[in-house]
């Protein structure tokens, strides 16, 4: 069975990224709303870098991401998110996509 981050990693593909990071923050968040029964796959972190983003303002990158990822959003137990979109050259030192 696949899990929430493969299937974001899988709707945000068609971005190549050279850097794609994908945490899930469940436990962070075991009887909050959103994740009452500390199961998990429900908050996660996205650092995404793609050129993509080259020129585009935060919002756009966001917009960019989200339209992508919403069916992700609509059919499993996401329900929080960290995004951080960035062009390539904006977040150094980071590790690219293997």
């Amino acid at each position: 069975m696949q899990t929430v981050a493969d299937k974001l990693k899988e709707k945000l593909a068609p971005l190549n990224p050279v850097r794609l990071d994908v945490a899930d923050d469940s436990a962070k968040h075991a009887g909050h709303a959103g994740n009452p029964d500390g199961l998990g796959q429900t908050h996660f972190t996205i650092t995404i870098t793609a050129s993509s983003f080259t020129g585009k303002s935060r919002l756009q990158r966001h917009r960019m991401v989200m339209d992508l990822i919403q069916p992700v959003w609509n059919d499993t137990t996401l329900h929080a998110l960290s995004l951080h979109a960035h062009a390539p050259g904006e977040d150094s030192g980071q590790t690219p996509v293997a």
